[in-house]
């Protein structure tokens, strides 16, 4: 009895057993964004879709997980010839996705290692047309060049290429060395460009300014010439309109025209000058007019003149000297001896020796 009763709990335990791994083999969860491929006695039957599927144990064969999600993958630097023979190593970065879990199972063995030899294949077929310049200025060219291509070539493969980067171009170390080089050249060459502009902008300037000087100087010293010019004129009117309106005695004006005489004699480089006609009558009327005072005022006013020079010159006052008539100077004889009788004793120019006598 308790023999039976064992074998009745290993047989019932057996039962679960089987019951759990028929249970376990027919149930198969996949997750959100993945796919697994059936096989039935060796040939693909189905892809199960993510959530719950039943399959037939120990006839179905389910294979690893496929992951329909966007992946990347980098690859390592290639060697890759330029046109103008540089070798250059370049590096990758692929996007893909896996679109036909079938044919990413079954049309190729190693889909990620197939893109991969793929991309260095056609980064050779892109790179070798180009030169080393704009190899590293065409970028996006290479990285649209390179995608067309892979899309093209993994669409059997069920494989979806989303987008291709070029991660680093490494030129040879003479390369950035001679780079470098230009580099440094192309900046001092910028430096001295923006200098000379700098020093050419200031001199321009300068220039300008001073213009501006120049001219609001001129306008300066013009408006400063009218308003002088103005200032005598009206000075001149003033003058001339006083004159006028106080009708001055000839006499006075001969004595004026007679007080500008040394003035004109004054002069160092004068050594001859000539006396105008109109001086015989300022000369009549100065002397009657001396002559006049002289009757009145008698010999006081004589001494007091001599001592007024002696206080002067410290020495007595000499007279005046009278030229003789000479041939050839101005006026006749007749006002020559006019002259001599009626010029009162005072000189043209003090100190001087009177010119037409020299």
């Amino acid at each position: 009895m308790a023999d039976l009763a064992v074998a009745g709990i290993v047989a019932l335990v057996i039962a679960l057993l089987l019951v759990a791994t028929v249970v376990m083999r027919t149930v198969w969860i996949v997750p959100q964004a993945r796919a697994r491929n059936v096989e039935r006695f060796g040939r693909y039957r189905k892809t199960l879709q993510p959530g719950l599927n039943f399959i037939v144990p120990f006839a179905d064969r389910v294979k690893p997980l496929i992951d329909l999600r966007e992946q990347v993958v980098a690859f390592q630097g290639q060697p890759v010839i330029t046109e103008d023979n540089v070798v250059v190593h370049i590096d990758t970065v692929l996007f893909f996705q896996v679109t036909d879990p079938r044919a990413a199972d079954y049309e190729i063995v190693d889909y990620i290692k197939a893109i991969e030899q793929l991309t260095a294949t056609q980064l050779r077929n892109v790179i070798g047309t180009l030169d080393l310049e704009a190899t590293l200025s065409s970028r996006d060219r290479i990285n649209t060049a390179l995608r067309g291509v892979l899309d093209d070539a993994s669409g059997k493969w069920g494989i979806r290429v989303t987008r291709v980067e070029i991660k680093a171009i490494e030129p040879p170390q003479s390369i950035k060395d001679a780079m470098e080089k230009q580099m440094r050249a192309e900046r001092e060459k910028r430096a001295t460009i923006l200098q000379a502009e700098g020093v050419r902008q200031s001199r321009i300037l300068t220039a300008e300014g001073e213009k501006q000087g120049a001219i609001l100087q001129a306008e300066g010293a013009r408006q400063a010439a009218i308003l002088k010019a103005e200032g005598e004129a009206k000075a001149i009117e003033q003058v001339f309109t006083s004159i006028h309106q106080n009708d001055p005695d000839p006499k006075l004006l001969a004595y004026q025209y007679l007080q500008t005489l040394p003035k004109i004699a004054a002069g160092e480089g004068n050594s001859f000058w000539v006396i105008p006609g109109e001086v015989t009558s300022a000369l009549r009327a100065v002397s009657a007019a001396f002559g006049g005072q002289a009757e009145q005022s008698g010999e006081p006013r004589k001494a007091e003149r001599a001592g007024g020079r002696a206080a002067a010159h410290e020495e007595p006052e000499p007279a005046a000297r009278v030229p003789e008539p000479r041939p050839g100077a101005i006026g006749g004889p007749e006002e020559q001896t006019a002259l001599r009788e009626h010029t009162p004793p005072f000189e043209l120019a003090p100190g001087r020796v009177d010119a037409a006598t020299e």
